[in-house]
């Protein structure tokens, strides 16, 4: 859905002139206060009759400009609210000051986005907001949970709730004062965080979501801010959480941490001795078959084994994929990177696996390898070299490392098969954990 701002700038002057044209004095002044038109899909409330609606995105998707407008909205009447009654807010943030400086006074808060003759009073020692029709709006902070028993509301605003200390107190009192009209709801504004209140939320059916990247709001950020984060952070789990707006889970347990990926992170790769491509196959192939976990790893062989040190360089996974496909996929990640052998298991196809990969190329190294033992014991060995930080990690392999914050000693804690960990276990196996020869001379 393209917003009318949208329209306004693909639109030649000749259209412009015309829309503008034909609009009356009056909604032509109304038009900068008009948030329907100017407002990206993510900032617009969905449809339907939904108790919170949580609005995730990243730095600057402009999640604070939609809970100032939804807010906005709710007050002058957006919603019937009981005859003869004006509606009353609460609006939450981490501390009392933050809920003053950024969703009130704040470039996008409340105050910057009411128009002139709707803009409500402040009254600092009264620590609310009076709209002309008088409305209330009332601020709490989450450091004092207890500050909401008492109080109740029609509607409430709660930013930045994924960074809160005392979150999930907080939260269950602001449940029970809501609890004015005959449909009260929430707004709540964040960058995700792997919380538990915030995952309980999501999973409520009640909750509705929207989501929006970073760069869905770039039209109003500085151009270098974007330049900057996007060569510090992008393809790291850091800026899939920060940027993406996207909740990274660790299951309780996991073998791998998201802090633990991060500090594995390097931005050059030396000049390895060994490479393999490491293949885990589905059982079968068509559109809703497991992915085809496909992993590029590569070892530098300094020193005695311990001290060596290996890199994660590829997930080239493929979804949906036939064994031809994904036997292309493998050898064309086998040339990229100029690896040695695919590393194959071949517990579902036996020597199919090899031989469709022979059919794509024909001269293609194939090792193949059989699982003994379950996906969370071969795993173990693997997580052990993380610890050791004889593993290091380049960037964009988030589905890899999403599957991996999910991988515990009880089993996998995500949604299908860990396809992908898989194909990294079998190629650290390889190269790491039983080196099976000594490196060959390449490049000959």
């Amino acid at each position: 859905m393209r917003s009318g701002a949208a329209w306004l700038a693909s639109a030649t002057p000749d259209q412009i002139d015309g829309f503008l044209g034909g609009l009356s004095d009056a909604t032509l002044a109304a038009l900068p206060w008009v948030f329907e038109f100017w407002a990206l899909p993510h900032q617009l409330p969905p449809e339907g009759a939904w108790k919170t609606w949580v609005i995730m995105g990243g730095r600057g998707a402009g999640k604070t400009r939609a809970g100032a407008e939804w807010v906005r909205a709710e007050v002058e009447g957006a919603r019937p609210c009981d005859a003869g009654r004006a509606r009353r807010v609460a609006l939450v943030g981490e501390t009392l000051d933050q809920v003053r400086e950024v969703m009130i006074f704040g470039e996008s808060g409340i105050m910057a986005c009411a128009p002139p003759d709707r803009r409500p009073e402040w009254q600092a020692g009264r620590r609310r907001l009076l709209w002309p029709n008088g409305a209330v709006a009332e601020i709490y902070s989450a450091h004092e949970p207890d500050s909401l028993r008492g109080p109740q509301f029609d509607a409430a605003w709660v930013d930045e709730l994924a960074k809160w200390k005392k979150a999930e107190a907080t939260w269950d009192m602001l449940q029970f004062a809501l609890r004015l009209g005959q449909h009260p709801r929430q707004v709540v504004t964040t960058t995700p965080q792997n919380v538990a209140v915030l995952k309980t939320i999501l999973r409520n059916p009640s909750t509705v979501e929207t989501h929006a990247p970073t760069e869905a709001n770039r039209a109003y950020l500085a151009a270098s801010f974007l330049e900057e984060v996007r060569i510090r952070y992008q393809g790291t789990r850091l800026g899939r959480q920060e940027l993406d707006g996207v909740l990274l889970e660790d299951a309780e347990g996991a073998l791998w941490t998201s802090a633990g990926i991060e500090g594995c992170r390097v931005e050059a790769v030396p000049p390895l001795d060994r490479v393999v491509v490491a293949v885990d196959p589905p059982v079968t192939g068509t559109n809703r078959s497991d992915e085809c976990g496909i992993v590029v790893v590569g070892v530098e062989m300094k020193g005695a084994p311990q001290e060596w040190r290996a890199f994660v360089l590829e997930d080239a996974t493929v979804a949906g994929a036939s064994p031809d496909q994904w036997a292309r996929a493998a050898v064309a990640a086998r040339e990229r990177h100029g690896a040695e052998r695919i590393v194959a298991e071949v517990n579902q196809g036996g020597d199919l696996v090899a031989r469709v990969i022979r059919s794509v190329d024909g001269m293609a190294p194939v090792k193949a390898v059989r699982a003994t033992r379950g996906k969370a014991a071969r795993a173990e060995p693997v997580a052990a070299l993380y610890e050791q930080g004889r593993v290091r990690h380049v960037r964009g392999l988030g589905g890899l490392e999403d599957q991996m914050c999910r991988m515990t000693v009880q089993g996998y804690q995500g949604k299908g098969s860990p396809d992908r960990v898989d194909a990294l276990v079998w190629a650290l196996t390889e190269l790491m954990v039983e080196p099976g020869g000594r490196p060959r001379v390449r490049g000959l």
